[in-house]
């Protein structure tokens, strides 16, 4: 097959890229880095260098490919001038309108756990947008995936723990939070680009269903914190301290909101009437990069 990946060669697009060249599939990778051209080609791939602001130049990255795979690119949420609702929406509208001009078939869309919610969900919101607007698209197979919470959001608590001693948010203890590794997210888009599909469809994508505290007390026993707790604090704490740490308010308020529909439960509702197999990387695993990562932390 003739498969064309956006995201560069980021965190999903980069190991599928490796799957997907493994398998003998013949790949373009759209990146708007330049310098990106060599790694790409390095990994067998065909490197389509250009911003998918651009629509023709995105229209031709399609065109041939018997499927494509759209991601929105992640943006600088420390910007304060960022419209992010803005951003996400014209590239969604960009990816309609190359995948109409291309005629390209399938088509695989990264979403989000939550995005079968109408309101209360923050940042997700703009998710739920992007599949309305591809789901209009005619005569197209399209599959949308809903990964869950990111092992490597945990990342951003390394600054916190280091101050602290505790991991907080405004979700947290005995939440039940579903995560999901990139490696395994990567392993089912290549799963589902191979196999016959109709019509539209949601796919959820999971690693690990476990405990904010469970969480502290893997990474804790990483880190050498074998106590480390997870303790929960108010949505407004919650948005000071983002807001302190420099993120764009509207930004933060989004995120605020969203980690609030987390710690209500009702997030991940649709998830468990649509259960998948749980994938191969687990917290155990991703805990050894946690550490590497804290350590390097000064």
């Amino acid at each position: 097959m003739k498969i064309t990946i956006t995201g560069s060669l980021g965190h999903i697009s980069k190991p599928l890229t490796q799957i997907l060249v493994q398998q003998g599939h013949i790949v373009t990778v759209i990146s708007s880095n330049p310098e990106k051209k060599k790694d790409i080609e390095a990994l067998g791939a065909i490197p389509a260098i250009g911003s998918i602001e651009d629509v023709d130049f995105l229209t031709s990255a399609f065109t041939g490919a018997d499927a494509v795979y759209c991601m929105i690119p992640p943006n600088h949420y420390y910007d304060k001038n960022l419209d992010l609702t803005a951003y996400v929406l014209q590239t969604a509208h960009n990816y309609k309108q190359a995948i109409m001009q291309s005629g390209v078939k399938r088509v695989i869309h990264l979403s989000s756990i939550g995005a079968h919610l109408e309101k209360g969900t923050g940042l997700i919101l703009t998710h739920r947008d992007v599949e309305n607007i591809l789901k209009d698209i005619p005569d197209i197979s399209i599959t949308h995936m809903r990964p869950t919470s990111f092992h490597y959001n945990l990342y951003s608590f390394i600054p916190v723990i280091k101050n602290t001693g505790i991991i907080a948010s405004n979700y947290g203890a005995d939440d039940m939070i579903v995560w999901v590794a990139p490696a395994d997210i990567a392993d089912a888009v290549a799963d589902e680009i191979v196999t016959p599909s109709q019509g539209r469809k949601i796919r959820y994508v999971a690693s690990d269903e476990l405990t904010c505290n469970e969480v502290a007390g893997i990474l804790g026993a990483a880190i050498g914190k074998p106590d480390l707790k997870w303790e929960v604090i108010s949505d407004e704490q919650m948005q000071a301290g983002m807001e302190a740490a420099g993120l764009n308010p509207k930004i933060a308020e989004g995120l605020v909101e969203m980690q609030s529909c987390i710690h209500s439960g009702i997030f991940f509702d649709d998830y468990y009437l649509n259960r998948p197999a749980l994938g191969k990387v687990k917290m155990t695993d991703f805990a050894k990069d946690f550490a590497t990562a804290y350590n390097q932390n000064k």
